[in-house]
């Protein structure tokens, strides 16, 4: 589980272009902005996501009970040779080191399990790679009209993600994580 901002004054982009040639990129220097919360499950292709208009304690709790709305259907999917919590769905989330995920006590329902990583370590996220992915294929060079603008290219972007099991597992699957 992890957030992005995307929205006005976006981040540079690298693209491809002849040696010695300076392409012309846009460049907003507004600032309004969207937050995108998702959260995966790779084993599974499964993605869930939320995109708010702020980060909070309060946008972690929403984006945990969106989890946990979805962790039943998430289990309903097979894995092979690899059987957790059988009697009821369960999943355990993996957030990263933001300050909002850890103060003020979020609200964890009952079928999740807060797993926290080391700081600095956002290798071990599979979250992480989504962002990269999300902009370089969907939200990056882009000047945003309006916030609602922003909120429909993230949706837009989430929705193609997430709807393609294949990528989801190819982007946040680890090797070394993998049930033998």
């Amino acid at each position: 589980m992890a957030d992005a901002r995307v929205g006005q004054q976006g981040t540079l982009t690298r693209i491809w272009a002849k040696r010695g040639t300076r392409p012309r990129a846009p460049r907003d220097t507004r600032y309004q902005w969207a937050y995108l919360f998702g959260a995966v499950c790779p084993a599974r292709g499964a993605a869930v996501g939320l995109v708010l208009p702020f980060v909070s304690t309060e946008a972690m709790n929403a984006h945990l009970a969106e989890i946990s709305r979805n962790v039943a259907a998430f289990v309903g999917k097979t894995i092979p040779r690899m059987v957790l919590f059988p009697s009821s769905p369960h999943a355990v989330i993996i957030p990263d080191g933001a300050g909002w995920h850890g103060a003020n006590a979020p609200v964890v329902p009952d079928n999740l399990s807060l797993l926290t990583l080391p700081s600095y370590s956002p290798e071990l996220n599979p979250v992480e790679n989504i962002w990269q992915y999300l902009r370089a294929n969907w939200l990056a060079i882009s000047v945003f009209d309006s916030y609602d603008a922003i909120v429909d290219a993230c949706c837009a972007a989430w929705n193609r993600f997430a709807n393609d099991p294949k990528t989801v597992t190819s982007i946040t699957s680890r090797a070394w994580a993998q049930v033998s």
